[in-house]
């Protein structure tokens, strides 16, 4: 019988390059398994929290059983609950698909009048014009409007994703101060990650949120930068390496989700 567990010192060499990478803070996305899983109802993994801010301080994902929206910053990882709420995550709960870096914004923009959703991403693709390249952003200001939606927590055996939206609530956070946490993927990625812009917020009480639909922007300060480097751990369970990753109709089933 062949042994595929990794011995000692494999296991060693990991731990040191993690350990690398953390000092280091490189400028680089982690992410833990693809959106296509996730879209297919791959909602269970073995990443915790804990595992993530080893990886980064700022990000976004889900939870295990899609149990609401992940945002993390300032090394803070937050759950944006299906009832519109929001409340620290521990540590040990699970994450089935997230995305976290180590925030080295290069622009930073001041914004003092009422500003839409579009208009902000036109100033960020302005400065980044390629699409071939990811950019993390984040926002802290007065928001007019923020209009979110959070998918409730499933029970096996889990539907497809397409399928629970039917379910979910939404949400209009007004005059509101908050945190925007954002990623825009190039358009190529789409089924690895979610092309474009893809959005979580957070109120300043940090009792409120969830995954951005749209929202206006009245002031604030928009930070953002570049990155040019994806490591992707990809899961070993059999609901990931049964998963139908690219069905005809991945691109339109991300954009029904997402927006």
């Amino acid at each position: 019988m062949i042994d595929l567990t990794l011995c000692s010192c494999e296991k060693s060499l990991l731990e040191m390059v993690e350990t690398f990478a953390a000092r280091n803070k490189e400028n680089m996305i982690y992410q833990t398994s693809l959106m296509s899983a996730l879209l297919s109802g791959v909602y269970e993994g073995e990443t915790t929290m804990a595992d993530l801010l080893k990886r980064g301080d700022f990000g976004l994902g889900t939870f295990n059983e899609l149990d609401g929206e992940m945002i993390a910053f300032n090394s803070q990882v937050y759950q944006l609950r299906s009832d519109g709420s929001a409340r620290a995550a521990s540590p040990q709960q699970k994450t089935p698909f997230a995305v976290m870096t180590w925030f080295k914004p290069q622009y930073r923009l001041r914004i003092d009048s009422l500003t839409s959703r579009q208009e902000l991403h036109q100033i960020i693709d302005q400065k980044i014009p390629s699409d071939n390249l990811f950019c993390a952003l984040r926002i802290d200001g007065h928001f007019r409007h923020a209009h979110t939606r959070t998918v409730p927590r499933q029970t096996p055996p889990y539907r497809a994703m397409t399928d629970v939206l039917d379910d979910q609530p939404v949400f209009r956070f007004n005059s509101r101060a908050g945190v925007l946490v954002g990623f825009r993927t190039p358009q190529h990625m789409q089924g690895i990650n979610v092309a474009g812009y893809h959005e979580h917020f957070i109120t300043d009480d940090r009792q409120g949120g969830g995954h951005l639909l749209d929202y206006q922007l009245e002031q604030g300060v928009l930070t953002f930068g570049e990155i040019h480097k994806l490591m992707i751990d990809l899961p070993a369970d059999s609901a990931f390496l049964n998963a139908d990753l690219h069905p005809d109709n991945l691109d339109a089933a991300i954009r029904a989700v997402e927006n």
